[in-house]
C-alpha cells in the first residue's frame, strides 16, 4: 500500500512506516500530522486517484524531529567588474514516519 501525497510544492510517494524529510511542518517534534492532500492511493489491485485529490484520503504521520540542511552557497560574479557576492542558505526540515493510509 503506499499513497502520493503533496507537501511543501513537491510529490511524495509513500508508504506505512517510510521515514523523510519534507518543509518544515507547523506543529511540534513528537506530535502527529495529517497530511490531507493525497493524489493517489494504491492498495494492492486497487487503485484510486483524485481530482485533483482523493475524496476523504488522508495520510497521518509522525513529526520526529526538525533540523536545517546542509548549506548551499549561492555566488554571484561578474568578470572584469570587481563585482561578487557569496550568500548561504540552510533549507529547514521536518523528519516524518508515515505511521498509517486512510481511504
Amino acid at each position: 500500500m503506499y499513497a502520493v501525497i503533496k507537501t511543501g510544492g513537491k510529490q511524495e510517494k509513500v508508504s506505512p512506516g517510510d521515514q523523510l524529510r519534507v518543509e518544515k511542518l507547523p506543529c511540534q517534534a513528537g506530535e502527529s500530522f495529517v497530511f490531507d492532500q493525497v493524489l493517489l492511493i494504491n492498495e494492492g489491485e486497487n487503485t484510486i486517484i483524485g481530482t485533483p485529490f482523493v475524496e476523504g484520503g488522508k495520510v497521518v504521520a509522525r513529526v520526529l524531529r526538525h533540523g536545517k540542511a546542509k548549506k548551499v552557497m549561492v555566488i554571484k560574479f561578474k568578470r572584469r567588474k570587481n563585482f561578487h557576492r557569496k550568500k548561504g542558505h540552510r533549507q529547514e526540515f521536518s523528519l516524518i514516519r508515515v505511521e498509517n493510509i486512510e481511504v
